[in-house]
């Protein structure tokens, strides 16, 4: 009887089904690693499709190194190849070095939480805030019983036309902009457009660990891009344009989650070029620019873009309103037309009460004159982190900017042990495995510095720094 492959398959060719079919019951585990696979003649015979078909989708497999082959023996399933099992006791200590947690670590109840990039909401003009949810429902009354257009409400989206345009200079009007929840539901949207399976994505390494996630539920294949305190390798990242030809390039270039680096505008400049060059879309995400401690960032990609290969995202969640969780995207009207499609089918338009708030609330002059005030006390945070772990041996770069510490443990750390005792200890952090598309970074944690107030900060860095000589001596 013949076996079903995929009944929506992505692709005609039936090598690739094959493909498919075989990596997902890889990646589910019902093969081990080094697991002997079926025969060729085997499994062509399930399928009722030629020996040849069947050899193209091992090879590929093989190329992408999911099997490896022993000499007149057959195909086995390469280490590394299949998704952790069943979580038998807690799901973030046990699985967190296969999977992206970051959604778990944030729910976890914690006095002491270095795991949430996010600012402390006393530190925003909340009663101010309060005032700006009354105005918007005198000059809306009929708020709550309209909703928004699925790409958005037209009023903001002049408002962040005339913004962007007045700040960056750049070349956009209202129709290129989509407002979105957050930014997670841009990359998701962004993902569901543009990517299928056995696409290239470029991504950096580290990054943001949930973006991780999204393009290798869409089948991605991912090629970590490395991110230093001076940028890219910029000839990296041509020679796998050129020989890979990527889809896209997933990138966070400005206070970097989680490293804090920031990628200098010649680079800039550069890079698109190249992503025109060799089209390679690149998805800029921007999620704080405005918390800077010395000199302002360099402007955004999108600034240099001219041939539409820059898809811009920048979120306002993190530290003007995350009760409101407002981002846009900006691209050019191809790609938008295909965003608001797949925006319809998941909510038909981000909540019109949120965005009019916001509207009102980020461009008025007091939240503007209160940024200055933000990345002061972000400031004095962050110094007193690492003022905490000066005498720790530990080493990190220190951010120009952003929320975070990108913190090096000593190799001999035992990342699953320290997590764990952590959290007994009320305290959280995100393992730099999370962070690594490779799954590697054994050493490294993250830690924010935003979401604490002072006292906070010093009481569970001492407790931390403790625990972490009692476990390991160091």
């Amino acid at each position: 009887m013949k076996k079903e492959l995929f009944p929506n398959a992505y692709s005609d060719k039936l090598f690739e089904q094959v493909y498919d079919y075989l990596l997902e019951r890889i990646r589910r585990g019902e093969w081990k690693a080094h697991d002997k696979l079926p025969s060729v003649r085997v499994l062509a015979a399930e399928f009722e499709v030629h020996r040849l078909t069947v050899f193209k989708a091992y090879q590929l497999l093989k190329e992408n190194n999911k099997v490896y082959v022993k000499d007149k023996s057959g195909y086995y399933v390469q280490p590394g190849s299949v998704l952790p099992p069943a979580v038998q006791q807690d799901p973030i200590v046990s699985a967190y070095v296969h999977e992206s947690h970051l959604s778990e670590i944030h729910q976890v109840e914690a006095v002491y939480q270095f795991s949430k990039a996010l600012l402390d909401p006393n530190l925003l003009p909340n009663r101010y805030f309060s005032e700006y949810v009354k105005k918007v429902f005198d000059l809306y009354p009929k708020v709550l019983g309209t909703y928004s257009t699925t790409q958005g409400d037209a009023e903001l989206r002049e408002a962040l036309s005339r913004y962007f345009t007045d700040r960056y200079r750049f070349d956009l009007t209202k129709d290129e902009i989509l407002i979105t929840s957050g930014s997670q539901e841009a990359i998701d949207l962004i993902a569901r457009v543009l990517v299928k399976p056995r696409d290239v994505v470029l991504l950096e390494r580290p990054t943001y660990s949930p973006a991780i996630d999204v393009f290798r539920r869409q089948g991605a294949s991912i090629i970590p891009i490395e991110i230093t305190p001076d940028g890219y390798c910029l000839e990296q990242i041509e020679e796998m344009m050129q020989n890979h030809k990527p889809r896209l390039f997933y990138m966070n270039p400005t206070f970097h989650n989680p490293t804090g680096y920031t990628v200098p505008a010649e680079q800039r400049k550069r890079l698109v070029d190249l992503a025109a060059e060799y089209h390679c879309l690149l998805v800029e995400d921007d999620p704080c620019p405005d918390i800077y401690f010395g000199k302002a960032p360099p402007s955004p990609f999108f600034a240099y873009d001219t041939s539409g290969y820059v898809i811009y995202i920048r979120s306002f969640s993190k530290y003007i309103s995350p009760g409101l969780s407002i981002a846009m995207v900006a691209c050019r009207q191809g790609i938008m037309n295909y965003l608001i499609k797949a925006k319809s089918l998941s909510d038909n338009g981000t909540p019109l009460l949120n965005q009019k708030i916001f509207l009102h609330y980020f461009f008025s002059e007091r939240m503007q004159q209160h940024m200055e005030k933000l990345r002061t006390a972000l400031a004095i945070r962050k110094d007193i982190m690492e003022e905490e772990l000066s005498g720790t041996g530990w080493q990190w770069r220190s951010p120009a900017g952003g929320f975070n510490l990108w913190i090096k443990l000593p190799e001999s750390v035992l990342m699953d042990e320290l997590l764990g005792k952590s959290m007994e200890q009320s305290i959280t952090f995100v393992p730099g495995t999370i962070c690594d598309p490779l799954r590697e970074l054994n050493s490294w944690i993250r830690m924010s510095y935003s979401y604490l107030n002072e006292q906070q900060l010093r009481e569970g860095l001492r407790r931390f720094v403790s625990l972490f000589r009692e476990l390991f001596g160091e």
